[in-house]
């Protein structure tokens, strides 16, 4: 069991990297499909697939330091 004033950072890391990740999710979400670019400069199925990715290990993550804090 953590005390306060070490559970207290990893609450904020784990809801900071789930909102990242929720929002990082929405806004690519949105950018598919107005079929905007989501990165310029590369193709769009790796931007997409990249950005996904990366919301989705966010959420995870966050959600694994909120379990264990």
């Amino acid at each position: 069991m953590q005390s306060s004033m070490e559970s207290t950072p990893s609450l904020f890391a784990g809801l900071t990297l789930a909102l990242f990740g929720s929002a990082l999710l929405l806004w690519t979400g949105v950018r598919m499909r107005s079929h905007l670019p989501v990165a310029y400069g590369i193709p769009a199925s790796a931007a997409a697939a990249g950005a996904l990715a990366f919301g989705v290990i966010s959420i995870l993550t966050g959600g694994w330091v909120l379990l264990a804090s």
